[in-house]
C-alpha cells in the first residue's frame, strides 16, 4: 500500500471527513461539512485545501518542506508523498485545514473547489514552480 493510499484510508476514518467525488474529476476526494479538503490524484500526489489565510500564515514553513508545492494564488497546496515524514506532515496539515474550514466566514463556505490538479499545468507553462 502506498503512503497516499494509507493516508486516504486513515483520513477516511476521521469523523469530520467523508469520501466524495472530486470536483476536479481526478482521483478520490475527502470533504468536511464546509467543503472539499483533499484530492488524492495519484499514488503519490495530492492537493490539500488549506485556505489562503493558513497558507500565508505558514508560508515559510510550507516553502521549506520538500514535499510541498505552492502555486501562486491557489488556496490549495500540493504534496508529494514519498517518505513517512510526508505522511506525518499530511496528517498535521489536514488538521489545520479542518480547523481553517470551520472558521471560514459563511460567504466563503462551500465555495467551488479548484485544486491544483488543473492549475499545475497552467503554472508550469507560465514558468512558476519549475524545479
Amino acid at each position: 500500500m502506498t503512503l497516499a493510499a494509507r493516508a486516504f484510508a486513515q483520513l477516511a476514518t476521521w469523523p469530520d471527513l467523508t469520501e466524495v467525488e472530486p470536483s476536479c474529476g481526478t482521483g478520490r476526494a475527502l470533504a468536511a461539512a464546509h467543503g472539499e479538503i483533499a484530492h488524492f490524484h495519484s499514488d503519490q500526489d495530492l492537493d490539500l485545501c488549506l485556505t489562503a489565510r493558513v497558507i500565508r500564515r505558514f508560508e515559510e514553513h510550507l516553502e521549506a518542506a520538500t514535499a510541498v508545492r505552492l502555486i501562486p494564488g491557489s488556496h490549495w497546496v500540493t504534496l508529494r508523498m514519498e517518505v513517512v515524514a510526508d505522511f506525518d506532515l499530511l496528517m498535521t496539515l489536514v488538521s489545520l485545514a479542518l480547523r481553517a474550514h470551520q472558521n471560514l466566514p459563511l460567504r466563503e463556505q462551500g465555495a467551488p473547489a479548484r485544486c491544483n490538479d488543473r492549475r499545475s499545468a497552467v503554472v508550469a507553462r507560465q514558468g512558476f514552480g519549475a524545479d
